[in-house]
């Protein structure tokens, strides 16, 4: 019976396997261009969430890890062996899990980053434009009003 894992394993090996799961599912939409900031705001606050949990989850997988090796040393070797290429193959989820989620948050925020410049710059580039138009529609001066045309081709 030494050799066996608790209870409390399995429940906590279930709720890992099925977190992971859902986890994968998440990150495996597809990724959609968006234009629009509030969308992907929303979408980072996800992957935040996202990250938090997992935070919340690397207590059972430590709790898996360490009654894995509690059990092996106990365990006859092909038990043992079991355990641990269980524990390998979840241990390996979790680590592209959370690479994958890294990469999805600073790949958000980076395109967030550009989306705001280029949202500033649009908005500054029509301010300009209305400048512009109410210039070439002023009237033009006189000709012979030198004064006036030197003011205008200053402003030009």
């Amino acid at each position: 019976f030494d050799s066996l894992p608790p209870a409390h394993y399995k429940e906590t090996m279930s709720t890992i396997l099925v977190w992971i799961q859902q986890s994968e599912t998440k990150l495996s939409m597809p990724q959609v261009a968006v234009a629009e900031y509030e969308i992907m705001e929303q979408r980072l606050r996800e992957l935040k969430t996202l990250q938090s949990s997992l935070q919340e989850q690397q207590k059972g997988l430590n709790y898996l890890s360490t009654t894995v090796e509690d059990m092996s040393r106990k365990a006859p070797a092909e038990v043992s062996q079991r355990y641990r290429s269980e524990i390998e193959v979840i241990l390996g989820r979790w680590k592209k899990l959370s690479a994958q989620l890294v990469e999805h948050c600073q790949k958000l925020e980076d395109r967030m980053t550009k989306l705001q410049r280029f949202q500033n710059d649009t908005k500054t580039l029509k301010k300009w434009m209305a400048e512009v138009d109410v210039f070439l529609k002023e009237e033009w001066p006189a000709l012979g009003d030198s004064e006036a045309l030197e003011k205008q081709l200053e402003q030009c």
